[in-house]
Protein backbone atom coordinates (compact mmCIF):
# COMPACT_ATOMS: atom_id res chain seq x y z
CA UNK A 1 0.00 0.00 0.00
CA UNK A 2 1.27 3.45 -0.93
CA UNK A 3 1.05 6.37 1.47
CA UNK A 4 1.50 10.08 0.92
CA UNK A 5 5.08 11.28 1.26
CA UNK A 6 6.61 14.00 3.40
CA UNK A 7 10.13 15.16 2.55
CA UNK A 8 12.36 16.71 5.21
CA UNK A 9 14.79 19.57 4.67
CA UNK A 10 18.49 18.82 4.50
CA UNK A 11 19.92 18.18 7.96
CA UNK A 12 16.51 17.79 9.59
CA UNK A 13 16.62 13.99 9.55
CA UNK A 14 19.07 13.42 12.41
CA UNK A 15 16.51 13.12 15.20
CA UNK A 16 14.61 10.43 13.30
CA UNK A 17 17.86 8.57 12.67
CA UNK A 18 18.23 8.56 16.47
CA UNK A 19 14.70 7.11 16.65
CA UNK A 20 13.05 10.18 18.13
CA UNK A 21 9.41 9.80 17.03
CA UNK A 22 8.46 13.45 16.39
CA UNK A 23 8.67 15.42 13.16
CA UNK A 24 8.24 19.15 13.78
CA UNK A 25 6.54 21.34 11.19
CA UNK A 26 9.70 23.40 10.66
CA UNK A 27 11.61 20.31 9.50
CA UNK A 28 9.32 19.66 6.53
CA UNK A 29 10.60 20.70 3.11
CA UNK A 30 7.59 19.62 1.09
CA UNK A 31 4.58 17.34 0.93
CA UNK A 32 4.18 15.75 -2.46
CA UNK A 33 0.41 15.63 -2.06
CA UNK A 34 -2.21 17.35 0.04
CA UNK A 35 -2.18 15.54 3.40
CA UNK A 36 -5.22 15.47 5.65
CA UNK A 37 -5.12 15.45 9.44
CA UNK A 38 -4.96 11.91 10.77
CA UNK A 39 -3.63 10.35 7.59
CA UNK A 40 -0.80 7.83 7.64
CA UNK A 41 2.27 9.22 5.89
CA UNK A 42 5.76 8.10 4.99
CA UNK A 43 8.60 10.43 5.98
CA UNK A 44 11.73 10.69 3.81
CA UNK A 45 15.00 12.58 4.05
CA UNK A 46 16.13 15.10 1.45
CA UNK A 47 17.49 12.25 -0.71
CA UNK A 48 14.16 10.40 -0.39
CA UNK A 49 15.39 7.63 1.90
CA UNK A 50 12.57 6.30 4.08
CA UNK A 51 12.90 7.35 7.72
CA UNK A 52 9.59 6.25 9.22
CA UNK A 53 5.82 5.95 9.03
CA UNK A 54 3.39 7.85 11.23
CA UNK A 55 0.25 9.93 11.64
CA UNK A 56 0.12 13.45 10.23
CA UNK A 57 -1.48 16.33 12.14
CA UNK A 58 -1.51 20.05 11.37
CA UNK A 59 0.33 21.20 14.48
CA UNK A 60 3.83 21.97 15.71
CA UNK A 61 4.42 18.20 15.94
CA UNK A 62 3.40 17.37 12.40
CA UNK A 63 4.12 13.64 12.35
CA UNK A 64 4.19 11.11 15.17
CA UNK A 65 6.20 8.11 14.01
CA UNK A 66 4.95 4.63 14.97
CA UNK A 67 7.39 2.63 12.83
CA UNK A 68 10.92 3.35 11.66
CA UNK A 69 10.82 0.59 9.05
CA UNK A 70 8.44 0.04 6.15
CA UNK A 71 5.40 -1.87 7.35
CA UNK A 72 1.71 -2.19 6.58
CA UNK A 73 -0.17 -0.69 9.53
CA UNK A 74 -3.09 -3.09 9.33
CA UNK A 75 -5.08 -4.76 12.11
CA UNK A 76 -2.31 -7.30 12.69
CA UNK A 77 0.24 -4.52 13.16
CA UNK A 78 -1.80 -2.78 15.86
CA UNK A 79 -2.58 -6.07 17.55
CA UNK A 80 1.15 -6.88 17.74
CA UNK A 81 1.84 -3.46 19.28
CA UNK A 82 -0.76 -3.97 22.00
CA UNK A 83 0.28 -7.57 22.60
CA UNK A 84 3.87 -6.43 23.03
CA UNK A 85 2.79 -3.77 25.54
CA UNK A 86 0.69 -6.29 27.46
CA UNK A 87 3.55 -8.85 27.54
CA UNK A 88 5.85 -6.15 28.90
CA UNK A 89 3.41 -5.47 31.77
CA UNK A 90 3.33 -9.18 32.53
CA UNK A 91 7.12 -9.32 32.67
CA UNK A 92 7.36 -6.39 35.09
CA UNK A 93 4.76 -7.96 37.36
CA UNK A 94 1.75 -5.71 36.82
CA UNK A 95 -0.55 -7.55 34.43
CA UNK A 96 -1.99 -10.77 35.90
CA UNK A 97 -1.00 -9.61 39.38
CA UNK A 98 -3.32 -10.94 42.14
CA UNK A 99 -2.61 -7.86 44.29
CA UNK A 100 -3.09 -5.17 41.61
CA UNK A 101 -5.69 -5.13 38.85
CA UNK A 102 -5.14 -1.65 37.38
CA UNK A 103 -2.21 -0.34 35.34
CA UNK A 104 -1.31 1.67 32.26
CA UNK A 105 -1.38 -0.59 29.22
CA UNK A 106 -0.29 1.89 26.54
CA UNK A 107 1.92 4.88 27.29
CA UNK A 108 2.18 6.67 23.94
CA UNK A 109 5.80 6.99 22.77
CA UNK A 110 7.00 4.70 25.55
CA UNK A 111 5.13 1.85 23.86
CA UNK A 112 5.71 2.92 20.27
CA UNK A 113 2.17 4.29 19.87
CA UNK A 114 2.52 8.09 19.99
CA UNK A 115 -0.72 9.89 20.72
CA UNK A 116 -2.43 7.00 22.55
CA UNK A 117 -3.01 6.34 26.24
CA UNK A 118 -4.86 3.26 27.52
CA UNK A 119 -5.37 2.49 31.21
CA UNK A 120 -6.66 -0.91 32.36
CA UNK A 121 -9.07 -1.12 35.29
CA UNK A 122 -10.00 -4.70 36.17
CA UNK A 123 -11.39 -5.56 32.74
CA UNK A 124 -12.19 -2.08 31.43
CA UNK A 125 -9.80 -0.20 29.16
CA UNK A 126 -10.08 3.59 29.24
CA UNK A 127 -8.63 5.20 26.12
CA UNK A 128 -7.47 8.77 25.58
CA UNK A 129 -6.17 9.84 22.19
CA UNK A 130 -3.91 12.88 21.90
CA UNK A 131 -3.62 12.69 18.11
CA UNK A 132 -6.43 12.58 15.58
CA UNK A 133 -4.57 9.81 13.73
CA UNK A 134 -4.88 7.45 16.68
CA UNK A 135 -8.53 8.36 17.15
CA UNK A 136 -9.31 7.52 13.53
CA UNK A 137 -8.14 3.95 14.10
CA UNK A 138 -10.00 3.57 17.41
CA UNK A 139 -12.04 0.65 16.08
CA UNK A 140 -8.89 -1.24 15.11
CA UNK A 141 -7.54 -0.56 18.61
CA UNK A 142 -10.72 -1.95 20.19
CA UNK A 143 -10.55 -5.11 18.09
CA UNK A 144 -6.90 -5.55 19.06
CA UNK A 145 -7.78 -5.18 22.75
CA UNK A 146 -10.49 -7.81 22.41
CA UNK A 147 -8.02 -10.23 20.84
CA UNK A 148 -5.29 -9.62 23.43
CA UNK A 149 -7.52 -9.80 26.54
CA UNK A 150 -10.19 -12.22 25.33
CA UNK A 151 -12.98 -12.77 27.82
CA UNK A 152 -11.19 -10.68 30.47
CA UNK A 153 -12.14 -7.51 28.56
CA UNK A 154 -15.48 -6.19 29.80
CA UNK A 155 -15.55 -2.74 28.19
CA UNK A 156 -13.58 -0.07 26.32
CA UNK A 157 -14.36 3.55 27.16
CA UNK A 158 -13.16 6.32 24.86
CA UNK A 159 -12.43 9.55 26.76
CA UNK A 160 -10.68 11.34 23.89
CA UNK A 161 -13.12 14.27 23.75
CA UNK A 162 -11.12 15.70 26.67
CA UNK A 163 -7.64 15.19 25.22
CA UNK A 164 -7.87 15.89 21.48
CA UNK A 165 -7.29 19.47 20.26
CA UNK A 166 -10.53 21.45 20.19
CA UNK A 167 -10.72 21.57 16.41
CA UNK A 168 -11.03 17.76 16.36
CA UNK A 169 -13.01 17.27 19.56
CA UNK A 170 -15.83 19.67 18.70
CA UNK A 171 -19.09 17.73 18.77
CA UNK A 172 -17.32 14.60 19.98
CA UNK A 173 -18.52 12.79 23.10
CA UNK A 174 -16.94 10.31 25.47
CA UNK A 175 -18.49 6.91 24.93
CA UNK A 176 -18.21 3.16 25.34
CA UNK A 177 -16.83 1.58 22.17
CA UNK A 178 -17.27 -1.92 23.54
CA UNK A 179 -19.37 -3.23 26.41
CA UNK A 180 -22.28 -1.46 28.04
CA UNK A 181 -20.52 0.04 31.03
CA UNK A 182 -22.28 2.01 33.77
CA UNK A 183 -22.32 5.51 35.18
CA UNK A 184 -21.20 4.27 38.57
CA UNK A 185 -17.76 4.45 40.16
CA UNK A 186 -15.87 1.18 39.88
CA UNK A 187 -13.87 -0.80 42.39
CA UNK A 188 -10.20 -1.64 41.70
CA UNK A 189 -7.27 -2.94 43.72
CA UNK A 190 -3.70 -1.61 43.99
CA UNK A 191 -1.23 -3.49 46.19
CA UNK A 192 -4.22 -4.97 48.07
CA UNK A 193 -5.64 -1.52 48.82
CA UNK A 194 -9.14 -0.84 47.55
CA UNK A 195 -10.16 2.21 45.49
CA UNK A 196 -13.23 3.56 43.81
CA UNK A 197 -12.42 4.87 40.31
CA UNK A 198 -14.67 7.18 38.30
CA UNK A 199 -13.31 7.08 34.75
CA UNK A 200 -16.30 8.93 33.33
CA UNK A 201 -16.28 11.94 35.66
CA UNK A 202 -12.82 11.80 37.21
CA UNK A 203 -9.58 13.48 36.20
CA UNK A 204 -7.54 11.91 33.38
CA UNK A 205 -8.77 8.29 33.20
CA UNK A 206 -10.02 8.36 36.80
CA UNK A 207 -6.93 7.45 38.84
CA UNK A 208 -3.25 8.43 38.89
CA UNK A 209 -1.59 5.10 38.22
CA UNK A 210 1.82 6.70 37.74
CA UNK A 211 2.38 7.22 41.50
CA UNK A 212 2.00 3.55 42.53
CA UNK A 213 5.64 2.93 43.44
CA UNK A 214 5.98 6.38 45.03
CA UNK A 215 3.02 5.61 47.29
CA UNK A 216 4.82 2.44 48.36
CA UNK A 217 7.89 4.53 49.11
CA UNK A 218 5.83 6.87 51.29
CA UNK A 219 4.65 3.93 53.40
CA UNK A 220 8.24 3.39 54.58
CA UNK A 221 8.23 6.69 56.46
CA UNK A 222 4.74 6.95 58.00
CA UNK A 223 4.52 4.52 60.91
CA UNK A 224 3.49 6.46 64.03
CA UNK A 225 3.69 9.78 62.17
CA UNK A 226 1.37 12.68 61.46
CA UNK A 227 0.99 12.96 57.68
CA UNK A 228 -0.32 15.64 55.33
CA UNK A 229 -1.45 14.57 51.84
CA UNK A 230 -2.02 17.77 49.89
CA UNK A 231 -3.73 17.90 46.48
CA UNK A 232 -4.97 14.49 47.58
CA UNK A 233 -7.54 13.77 44.82
CA UNK A 234 -8.56 10.11 45.48
CA UNK A 235 -6.60 10.01 48.74
CA UNK A 236 -4.24 7.31 47.50
CA UNK A 237 -1.16 8.55 49.38
CA UNK A 238 -3.35 8.81 52.50
CA UNK A 239 -4.36 5.15 52.23
CA UNK A 240 -0.76 3.97 52.02
CA UNK A 241 0.13 6.09 55.06
CA UNK A 242 -2.79 4.70 57.06
CA UNK A 243 -2.03 1.14 55.99
CA UNK A 244 1.48 1.35 57.40
CA UNK A 245 0.33 2.69 60.79
CA UNK A 246 0.39 6.47 60.58
CA UNK A 247 -0.92 8.06 63.78
CA UNK A 248 -3.01 10.64 61.91
CA UNK A 249 -3.44 11.57 58.24
CA UNK A 250 -4.94 14.75 56.82
CA UNK A 251 -6.11 14.86 53.19
CA UNK A 252 -6.45 18.29 51.57
CA UNK A 253 -7.85 19.26 48.18
CA UNK A 254 -9.71 22.33 46.92
CA UNK A 255 -12.20 20.04 45.17
CA UNK A 256 -15.11 18.96 47.36
CA UNK A 257 -15.73 16.08 44.97
CA UNK A 258 -12.14 14.87 45.38
CA UNK A 259 -12.47 14.99 49.18
CA UNK A 260 -15.69 12.97 49.02
CA UNK A 261 -13.90 10.32 46.95
CA UNK A 262 -10.90 10.29 49.31
CA UNK A 263 -13.21 9.81 52.30
CA UNK A 264 -15.01 7.03 50.45
CA UNK A 265 -11.72 5.25 49.75
CA UNK A 266 -10.58 5.54 53.37
CA UNK A 267 -13.88 4.10 54.56
CA UNK A 268 -13.65 1.29 52.01
CA UNK A 269 -10.39 0.05 53.54
CA UNK A 270 -11.50 0.10 57.21
CA UNK A 271 -8.34 1.60 58.71
CA UNK A 272 -7.99 2.06 62.46
CA UNK A 273 -5.81 5.19 62.18
CA UNK A 274 -7.22 8.69 62.37
CA UNK A 275 -8.10 10.46 59.12
CA UNK A 276 -9.45 13.96 58.51
CA UNK A 277 -10.15 15.66 55.22
CA UNK A 278 -10.37 19.32 54.24
CA UNK A 279 -11.90 20.78 51.08
CA UNK A 280 -9.82 23.96 51.09
CA UNK A 281 -7.06 25.64 49.09
CA UNK A 282 -3.73 23.99 49.88
CA UNK A 283 -1.80 27.27 50.02
CA UNK A 284 -4.24 28.63 52.60
CA UNK A 285 -4.25 25.38 54.57
CA UNK A 286 -0.46 25.36 54.95
CA UNK A 287 -0.45 28.67 56.82
CA UNK A 288 0.03 28.41 60.59
CA UNK A 289 0.76 24.66 60.52
CA UNK A 290 4.26 24.90 61.96
CA UNK A 291 5.54 21.66 63.54
CA UNK A 292 2.24 19.85 62.98
CA UNK A 293 3.38 17.27 60.40
CA UNK A 294 6.19 14.71 60.39
CA UNK A 295 5.58 13.80 56.74
CA UNK A 296 4.18 15.95 53.93
CA UNK A 297 3.17 15.10 50.37
CA UNK A 298 3.01 17.86 47.76
CA UNK A 299 1.54 16.45 44.54
CA UNK A 300 0.00 19.43 42.72
CA UNK A 301 -1.54 19.36 39.24
CA UNK A 302 0.65 20.52 36.37
CA UNK A 303 1.39 24.19 36.97
CA UNK A 304 2.50 24.50 33.33
CA UNK A 305 1.67 22.57 30.17
CA UNK A 306 3.43 24.93 27.77
CA UNK A 307 6.85 26.57 27.73
CA UNK A 308 5.38 30.09 27.58
CA UNK A 309 4.05 29.75 31.14
CA UNK A 310 6.99 27.84 32.57
CA UNK A 311 8.26 30.81 34.60
CA UNK A 312 4.90 31.15 36.37
CA UNK A 313 4.98 27.42 37.12
CA UNK A 314 8.45 27.68 38.66
CA UNK A 315 7.26 30.49 40.88
CA UNK A 316 4.26 28.38 41.92
CA UNK A 317 6.43 25.39 42.84
CA UNK A 318 8.83 27.67 44.73
CA UNK A 319 6.02 29.28 46.73
CA UNK A 320 4.37 25.95 47.56
CA UNK A 321 7.54 24.19 48.63
CA UNK A 322 8.96 27.10 50.62
CA UNK A 323 5.75 27.28 52.65
CA UNK A 324 5.78 23.52 53.29
CA UNK A 325 9.44 23.63 54.30
CA UNK A 326 8.73 26.45 56.75
CA UNK A 327 5.98 24.42 58.43
CA UNK A 328 7.24 20.81 58.54
CA UNK A 329 8.70 19.49 61.80
CA UNK A 330 12.49 19.31 62.21
CA UNK A 331 13.55 15.88 61.01
CA UNK A 332 10.48 15.73 58.77
CA UNK A 333 10.16 13.99 55.42
CA UNK A 334 8.83 15.89 52.38
CA UNK A 335 7.63 14.13 49.23
CA UNK A 336 7.40 16.78 46.51
CA UNK A 337 6.45 16.34 42.85
CA UNK A 338 6.08 18.08 39.50
CA UNK A 339 4.07 16.50 36.68
CA UNK A 340 4.73 19.40 34.29
CA UNK A 341 6.52 18.00 31.25
CA UNK A 342 8.02 21.43 30.47
CA UNK A 343 9.73 21.50 33.88
CA UNK A 344 12.94 19.49 33.57
CA UNK A 345 14.31 17.45 36.45
CA UNK A 346 17.25 19.84 36.78
CA UNK A 347 14.98 22.90 36.84
CA UNK A 348 12.69 21.28 39.39
CA UNK A 349 15.57 20.48 41.73
CA UNK A 350 16.95 24.02 41.43
CA UNK A 351 13.48 25.34 42.24
CA UNK A 352 13.33 23.21 45.39
CA UNK A 353 16.80 24.45 46.33
CA UNK A 354 15.55 28.03 46.02
CA UNK A 355 12.53 27.15 48.17
CA UNK A 356 14.83 25.75 50.87
CA UNK A 357 16.90 28.94 50.86
CA UNK A 358 13.73 31.04 51.24
CA UNK A 359 12.51 28.79 54.08
CA UNK A 360 15.89 28.79 55.79
CA UNK A 361 15.93 25.00 56.10
CA UNK A 362 18.74 22.58 55.38
CA UNK A 363 17.51 19.65 53.30
CA UNK A 364 19.02 16.44 52.02
CA UNK A 365 17.78 14.34 49.10
CA UNK A 366 16.88 10.80 50.12
CA UNK A 367 15.36 9.60 46.83
CA UNK A 368 14.81 10.75 43.24
CA UNK A 369 11.37 9.64 42.02
CA UNK A 370 9.68 9.27 38.65
CA UNK A 371 6.60 7.61 37.14
CA UNK A 372 5.94 3.88 37.49
CA UNK A 373 7.36 1.29 35.07
CA UNK A 374 4.02 0.94 33.29
CA UNK A 375 4.73 4.50 32.08
CA UNK A 376 8.02 3.52 30.37
CA UNK A 377 10.33 6.18 28.99
CA UNK A 378 11.99 5.39 25.67
CA UNK A 379 15.66 6.30 25.84
CA UNK A 380 15.16 7.85 22.40
CA UNK A 381 12.33 10.07 23.70
CA UNK A 382 13.37 11.63 27.04
CA UNK A 383 10.33 13.93 26.93
CA UNK A 384 8.35 10.91 28.10
CA UNK A 385 9.63 11.41 31.65
CA UNK A 386 7.07 13.95 32.80
CA UNK A 387 6.85 13.08 36.53
CA UNK A 388 9.68 14.29 38.74
CA UNK A 389 9.80 13.77 42.47
CA UNK A 390 12.11 14.19 45.45
CA UNK A 391 12.03 12.72 48.93
CA UNK A 392 13.69 15.22 51.27
CA UNK A 393 14.94 15.06 54.84
CA UNK A 394 14.33 18.45 56.41
CA UNK A 395 16.58 19.39 59.33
Amino acid sequence: MEYKKIILSSGKDQSLRRFHPWVFSGAIKKMKENVLDGEIVEVYDNKEELLGIGHYQDSSISVRIFSFVKIIPDAGFWRSKIQHAYDFRVKIGLAENPHTNCYRLIFAEGDGMPGLIIDYYDGTCVMQCHSIGMHKIKNEIVEALKEVFGEKLKAVYDKSAETLPKKYAEGMKNEYLFGKGTDEQHFVKENDLNFWVDWKGGQKTGFFLDQRENRQMLARYCSGKTVLNSFCYTGAFSLYALQTGAEEVHSVDSSKRAIELADKNVKLNSFSGKHKSYAVDVFEFLKNKKDVYDVMVLDPPAFAKHYDVRHNAVMGYKRLNSEALKQIKPGGILFTFSCSQVISRDLFEKTIMSAAIIAGRNIRILHHLSQGPDHPVSIFHPEGEYLKGLVLFVE
